[in-house]
């Protein structure tokens, strides 16, 4: 960064957006930790059997098992959906509402919706918890980055992005150590933990104020259409900014939620105790993360020194 140092309030409003996309990074990954064990628990219950009953029978467990994959990937796949929908509909609201008031609408959002799936008795409970709780995961991305390029100067922006990507990464950490923490007891207790997010928002209303460029604006702010992205002059770089992102956020998460399922259906495994496996994949999930998270900086240094366009196009 600049040899100039950031001011108080624009650290205050980085670290704020750094702990609610970390806080996004735990409530998103915990569900992947337990995805398999838990839907698995919740099938149980709907058939009126213990997953002790299932691991003494191979017959009940192929039976259920070929419901809990499809359904824990349907679970998934809607937390997804969601995610896209909440950061359109939130960074929208953001424009009239504020950075900061919608940062912490998004946070308490998905604290409360991620600590509500431990009382899922259906697998379809689970679902909707996971939907609206990406609802607000997605609104806090939109929210947190645009309050950190409205308050950074433009110069600290892209290693800005690279810490807030950083913050995702340390949350998803979070989630593997917890459910590793947490595997002598039933998977839904992990959800326990996703409510301490709403814990910031309390620091947040009192310490980060809206970014001056954000007031200025909004006092004449005339909303434009969604349909402006689409304009003649926008239309070519909106098209292939969605195509390549969707292909390399489609990668992405099929590696980030198969992983911990395929490690858990190895041969090599299969006689371990579930604590075992879980541990497994936690070490395995840790791994993974921290080299994701100096990617981030990589990425960074080499679009400096590339150029973005020329480091986006080496990197894909």
């Amino acid at each position: 960064m600049s040899d100039a140092p950031l001011q108080p309030q624009q650290r205050r409003a980085l670290m704020a957006a750094w702990l609610g996309w970390a806080f996004d990074g735990l409530d998103g990954y915990l569900y992947i930790m337990v995805a398999v064990p838990f839907v698995t628990e919740l099938v149980a219950a709907e058939r009126g059997v213990s997953v002790e009953a299932i691991k003494q029978s191979t017959d009940l467990a192929k039976s259920i098992g070929a419901e809990v994959g499809p359904k824990a990937a349907l679970i998934q796949a809607v937390f997804l959906v969601g995610w896209a929908l909440g950061g359109a509909f939130f960074g929208r609201l953001g424009d009239r509402l504020g950075r900061c008031r919608t940062l912490t609408l998004t946070i308490l959002i998905y604290a409360l919706f991620t600590g509500l799936s431990v009382f899922a008795t259906r697998w379809w409970h689970l679902l909707i918890f996971r939907f609206i709780a990406s609802l607000g995961i997605g609104g806090e991305w939109a929210a947190g980055s645009a309050l950190v390029s409205e308050t950074l100067p433009a110069r600290h922006r892209a290693w800005a992005s690279a810490l807030l990507q950083s913050g995702y990464m340390v949350g998803c950490i979070a989630a593997a150590l917890t459910s590793g923490w947490m595997s002598h007891v039933s998977p839904r207790w992990v959800f326990v933990v996703g409510i301490l997010p709403a814990l910031v928002t309390f620091w947040i209303r009192r310490a980060v104020p809206e970014p001056a460029e954000w007031t200025a604006a909004a006092k004449h702010r005339k909303p434009m259409p969604i349909s402006s992205l689409f304009s003649p002059e926008l239309r070519r770089t909106t098209l292939l900014t969605i195509g390549l992102t969707g292909i390399a956020l489609t990668t992405v998460w099929t590696f980030l939620f198969f992983s911990p399922q395929v490690i858990r259906e190895m041969a090599d495994v299969k006689d371990w105790e579930p604590a075992r496996v879980s541990q497994l994949v936690t070490n395995v999930t840790v791994a993974y993360l921290l080299v994701n998270i100096a990617g981030n900086f990589m990425a960074t240094y080499l679009g400096k020194l590339l150029g973005y366009r020329k480091a986006f196009t080496l990197l894909f």
